[in-house]
């Protein structure tokens, strides 16, 4: 198979606190045979090997989502357009959302809740090559009681044989993870506010139980202290959102739970709304920084953080983990740290620490290259020159229209390189 020789400017192998200048990275089909200093790597090439250069961009590996929903549409009601629209035209919609997030750099995503196993459908067309997309982690109907957050999906259960019987379901199904809904959320009208416990700390251990049995992660989706402390007690794998709510509205961050968090290694995904700046002007800076004191509290803790979206809910649109990775940076985390949120250290939430999240040899060629360097500032991230996903090469098509805006001798620059 042809190798490729990527070089660049500078390369972040991952963890991104170093960088590398004039690296390289070579690829053969959908694996990286090489990467790190240009000379070293020129020794691994073989005769016919192309070559694209990347004098000024910098190369790192190809960004993940943690926790997307591709069954909503991000409009102002997903959950209306969801429930009125027929699996096909759901489907269709998926797989145009799944390129937006290509499109921005993202080489993986983690689907944390659709309707009749749609996801599993499009993780397999992806993978199989029927059409572009970062590969896709499913976790199909998230488990919810009966009326309870998110129901419409198709996960309700009541009683420890239910639980079973479903997490076994989508295990069937396809699943690569296991979603429960620990708490209640806001995107379900009438259902329970995101502070109330759903499910008892004794059902969520049978979640975790049976799931681990089949050898797949909880993921727990839990906004209220109670909600947290009793996903921590079953042993989840990673809480989503860990907002720390209570009954009044206001969080409630225990040091306590932290320490659990930190000693039984569990990832926490705040999965924080791309507009999250736009929530905190209307807030007002004082709310803003109590509700988002949490969070800088689990950063400063060493909590493991990792980098989710929330895409899908209205006005999470597709592509925006920059966005949210800025949060982080709002907080005073460092930007390597932010970066191998959506790198290094997801990969390894997400059990593919051994796949992904680095450029090394035997690595899947999971690749991003943008222009300038994103450790002097995250904005780099926006300005997508190329992904390989799983090897597959994708020109976005922002860079397609930027590319079409240059000079023709530029261009013809370009194509002789």
């Amino acid at each position: 198979m042809n190798q490729v020789l990527i070089t660049a400017g500078r390369i972040l192998l991952g963890p991104s606190s170093t960088h590398i200048n004039d690296g390289a990275v070579l690829v053969s089909g959908d694996t990286i045979v090489a990467a790190g200093v240009r000379n070293d790597v020129l020794a691994h090439t073989e005769p016919g090997c192309r070559v694209m250069d990347f004098p000024g961009a910098t190369v790192l590996p190809g960004l993940i989502d943690c926790h997307v929903h591709l069954a909503f549409d991000a409009g102002p009601d997903p959950v209306t357009t969801l429930t009125d629209s027929d699996d096909a035209t759901l489907l269709l919609g998926m797989a145009g959302r799944a390129q937006q997030l290509l499109d921005a750099g993202i080489t993986t995503a983690r689907d944390l809740g659709d309707r009749g196993g749609l996801s599993v459908r499009l993780r397999d067309a992806i993978s199989d090559g029927a059409m572009a997309g970062p590969r896709i982690l499913a976790a199909t109907a998230p488990l919810t009681p009966p009326k309870g957050h998110c129901w419409f999906l198709g996960g309700e259960v009541e009683g420890e044989n239910e639980i079973r019987q479903k997490v076994r379901r989508n295990a069937e199904e396809g699943a690569d993870v296991i979603k429960v809904m620990a708490t209640g959320g806001g995107l379900t009208r009438g259902g329970p506010s995101i502070w109330q416990l759903q499910f008892t700390t004794e059902e969520l251990a049978v979640v975790v139980e049976e799931a681990h049995q089949l050898g797949l992660p909880v993921a727990a989706h839990a906004h209220g202290v109670q909600g947290i402390a009793a996903a921590i007690t079953a042993g989840v794998d990673t809480i989503e959102h860990c907002s720390w709510m209570t009954e009044d509205g206001t969080p409630e961050l225990r040091e306590d739970l932290i320490a659990q968090l930190i000693a039984k290694q569990i990832h926490v995904c705040p999965a924080n709304h791309p507009n999250w700046q736009a929530f905190a002007d209307r807030v007002g800076p004082e709310k803003a920084a109590a509700l988002f004191a949490p969070t800088r509290r689990m950063a400063e803790s060493g909590v493991q953080l990792v980098a989710g979206t929330d895409a899908g809910i209205p006005r999470a649109y597709f592509g925006g983990l920059i966005s949210s990775l800025e949060f982080f940076e709002h907080l005073g985390v460092p930007r390597h740290r932010i970066i191998d949120m959506a790198t290094t250290s997801a990969a390894s939430a997400l059990r593919l620490g051994d796949q992904t999240g680095r450029l090394a040899t035997g690595y899947r060629a999971d690749i991003l290259i943008v222009d300038g360097d994103p450790l002097t500032g995250l904005d780099a991230l926006r300005a997508v020159r190329l992904v390989l996903a799983g090897g597959r090469f994708h020109v976005p098509r922002s860079a397609v229209a930027a590319w079409a805006q240059r000079p023709a001798s530029a261009k013809e620059a370009d194509c002789c390189a």
